[in-house]
């Protein structure tokens, strides 16, 4: 019985980690996510955009594959946001420093892990924390909804908000 059980998970270990096989890795693990966003609302605040953080890491890659061959929401992303893929990893195993930096990420994203993974972050051109988007109330069956994608993304542009 413990081998049967065992061997379920190995299987369903290794379906989770096939179902991501082949989508790239937008997540950068090696820099500093706080200056990642500062970086970014530097960017949007010049070219009169908004800043979506799209928090989760490489175990999470299924929304950043679905907006960008979409050309319809890639496109209103483009003209809108300022769009960044911000890793956030908890582990305990990373170290004492990578723990401090994924708390004062969370502070800074008025803890949005709340929601769960991947999760979508609105700033605006200051950098404050405008709205945050629960990605699971966009999916639809195994994928998203392209209607209420591109919904969220049109109901939080700059203009639709009134900057």
């Amino acid at each position: 019985m413990k081998r049967t059980i065992i061997a379920f998970f190995a299987i369903l270990f290794t379906v989770a980690v096939n179902a991501q096989t082949g989508l790239k890795k937008v997540y950068n693990e090696d820099i500093d996510p706080i200056e990642q966003i500062d970086q970014a609302v530097a960017k949007a605040k010049s070219e009169g955009k908004f800043v979506i953080c799209q928090v989760g890491g490489n175990w999470c890659l299924r929304f950043a594959d679905f907006i960008t061959n979409d050309t319809t929401i890639s496109k209103v992303i483009d003209e809108n946001f300022e769009y960044i893929h911000v890793n956030y990893n908890p582990r305990k195993s990373l170290g004492a420093e990578k723990q401090e930096q994924g708390k004062a990420l969370m502070q800074r994203l008025n803890n949005a892990g709340r929601f769960g993974f991947p999760v979508l972050v609105l700033l605006d051109e200051e950098g404050k924390v405008i709205h945050i988007q629960d990605s699971g109330l966009l999916e639809e069956g195994e994928g998203y909804n392209q209607k209420k994608v591109l919904g969220f993304f049109k109901g939080w542009t700059p203009q639709a908000v009134g900057k």
